[in-house]
């Protein structure tokens, strides 16, 4: 599709008036409504001033570009206004804003129109094409000029084995315009430095020129100019300049100076060191990929749960029961709180299933993983209900990707708009309802009421598993395991062990914390001076400040902090102490139910066992 397919003479302004941004907007709004192009003025205008509150799109160099993709839009437009005097755009370069292209996009645009814009935007990188436009004197002049310089993107090449050779990812919230100048910046400069690039742009369209494995392998660093969510993972041991899309745009040869010195952070995924030994390799495991869709949905689920967890402990405070109107000890406070707590619980199944569905299937994965969650939590199949749900979900709708793909790609837009929702929260609804929930409800069911009729001796045998598990690998997958066990298990009513779990996190770090501080022959001055921070962090549920000891002497920390945490899970579980906040170490623990002391106890007497296993397995640092 032409640019001038897009920009039509009923929709260029050449003698704009407008002294501030909001008149700018203003009449380039009116443009679009003259030219019946946009059925509500308003609501395009409120999409057009959301965009500007997130960056402005005052891009330098005299240019704006204000976008916006809405059901406002009958169809895909450009408007062109030039303004001669220039106007305050708050522009990223400080100058006033002399050409202004309003780009308006209907939400299913296909990818045709959505190429075309990326073009456009490219081509105003280019002095050459501002100052003709800057002389245009007609419509015609200006559609002349876009004519002559609108040419179809080729696939780029690059010589990936190159000495001086950077990759580059860029994208913003709308994926319209700040993507390809982003794009279109980096690679023009680098062309100028005689740097090869290699840059993906993440726009609506979908992921164009996406780099590969080997590509990411040989590149001497990564620049990454992006407003909006890019899969980072992938970038695991590379230098990685993390930056707002607009800095792609105004500072290129700084970046790419940057990247070729590698100043920049070596990015670090969260992974074992056999998973990063596969992401080397460029290999991934059905069951790294199982753990990161996993890890997505935990992590997006955990606010609720922590936020949810701790109010509803707090409401305790007041009494057990202070949130029954029929109870004696009554107070509205106390409601209030579990009211709001027990809100963000009841979110805690969808947004784990519709998170995962979406680290599967992307954002068309979402909407029928959170109704499938949501379908498992009403029926009581919990936790584990809500993983098969946004594991289903993800790939029901992988599935449906693959079978639309035969459809023409005139309607690419309709695909996201329309059939991956329909389709995707019907088929998963059906099979959730018809399929999964009875069978998972009554697995989830058998699974509680064990774990409640657990008789003391089992607990504590529980309890010491999961606080082993929590020192394990202190913050890898093992650990992970554990703590999505007591998570999942607190949305089921199921609150003894967190407290383990939580008691055996906190065990390692402040193990070592003691032992630094008791045992100083055995520890080097360097290691005495970061044991300190392990007091802070031992209380904070911050197991990882374990980690730096355990690799350099695992053979003797890692015992001693499995046999301290696992005494301390035992003692919680032993002593009948539950929880019901996932996180906050010692800030929470005067909400536990059992007694906070003895858990208190348990906890030091695990850290205790620790510091003494490490000061008799340590041999004593040689001056």
């Amino acid at each position: 599709m032409r640019i001038t397919e897009l920009l039509t003479k009923d929709t260029i302004l050449l003698a704009m008036k407008a002294k501030t941004k909001e008149e700018a907007i203003d009449h380039l709004v009116d443009v679009l409504v003259a030219a019946d192009r946009i059925d509500d003025r308003e609501g395009f205008k409120a999409a057009i001033v959301n965009r500007e509150q997130q960056s402005t799109t005052g891009v330098g160099e005299g240019i704006a570009i204000p976008h916006a993709k809405t059901k406002s839009v009958k169809q895909p437009t450009i408007v062109f206004g030039k303004s001669v005097e220039g106007v305050d755009y708050e522009s990223l370069d400080g100058q006033p804003a002399h050409l202004f292209f309003m780009i308006a996009a209907p939400e299913g645009a296909n990818n045709t129109h959505l190429e075309a814009l990326a073009r456009l935007s490219g081509m105003l990188m280019q002095a050459e094409i501002r100052n003709q436009l800057m002389e245009a004197t007609s419509a015609n002049e200006v559609i002349e000029i876009i004519n002559n310089h609108d040419e179809e993107e080729e696939n780029e090449t690059v010589v990936s084995d190159s000495k001086n050779f950077v990759i580059a990812v860029t994208a913003c919230p709308t994926g319209i315009a700040h993507t390809y100048m982003a794009a279109d910046a980096l690679k023009a400069k680098a062309a100028e430095l005689g740097v090869d690039i290699k840059v993906e742009t993440n726009g609506s369209g979908g992921a164009k020129n996406v780099l590969t494995e080997e590509e990411i392998k040989n590149a001497v660093g990564v620049i990454v100019a992006a407003d909006t969510k890019v899969e980072m993972a992938r970038f695991a041991g590379k230098h990685v300049i993390e930056t707002p899309v607009a800095s792609g745009i105004r500072k290129p040869q700084e970046l790419i100076e940057r990247a070729l010195k590698q100043d920049a952070p070596i990015y670090q995924a969260e992974k074992s060191s056999s998973t990063e030994k596969e992401h080397n390799e460029g290999k991934k495991s059905v069951g790294s990929t199982i753990y990161k869709h996993l890890m997505n949905g935990v992590s997006n689920m955990l606010p609720f749960v922590v936020g949810g967890g701790i109010l509803i402990a707090i409401s305790f405070l007041f009494g057990y029961n202070a949130a029954d109107p029929n109870d004696p000890t009554f107070h509205p406070v106390a409601k209030l709180l579990k009211d709001i707590g027990g809100t963000a619980f009841g979110l805690l199944v969808p947004v784990l299933a519709g998170f995962i569905a979406m680290s599967i299937a992307d954002r068309p994965g979402f909407a029928p993983g959170l109704v499938g969650g949501l379908l498992a939590a009403n029926a009581d199949a919990g936790f584990l209900g809500g993983l098969v749900a946004g594991f289903l979900a993800g790939y029901v709708v992988v599935g449906l990707k693959k079978v639309l793909q035969a459809l023409p790609a005139s309607i690419e837009g309709i695909k996201t708009i329309l059939l991956y929702p329909l389709l995707g929260i019907a088929l998963t609804s059906i099979l959730m309802i018809y399929l999964v929930n009875e069978p998972v409800g009554a697995l989830n069911l058998a699974i509680s009421e064990w774990l409640s009729g657990l008789g003391t001796a089992n607990a504590v045998l529980l309890g010491g598993v999961l606080g082993l598990m929590m020192a394990a690998d202190m913050g890898g997958p093992i650990n992970k395991a554990a703590y999505v066990f007591g998570t999942g298990l607190l949305a089921n009513g199921v609150y003894e062990p967190m407290a383990a779990i939580m008691a055996g996190g906190m065990v390692p770090p402040l193990g070592i914390a003691l032992a630094t501080t008791f045992f100083k022959s055995k520890f080097t001055k360097q290691e005495r001076d970061a044991g300190k921070a392990n007091y802070i962090m031992g209380l904070s549920f911050i197991t990882e400040g374990a980690i730096p000891f355990a690799a350099a002497d695992p053979l003797r920390v890692l015992p001693s902090a499995m046999v301290g945490a696992a005494v301390a899970g035992g003692l919680t579980m032993m002593f009948d102490i539950s929880l019901r906040a996932p996180h906050g170490g010692l800030f929470v623990v005067p909400l536990v139910e059992g007694g906070w002391f003895m858990y208190l106890l348990a906890i030091v007497i695990g850290a205790v066992i620790t510091a003494i296993l490490l000061a008799i397995l340590k041999k004593p640092v040689e001056k």
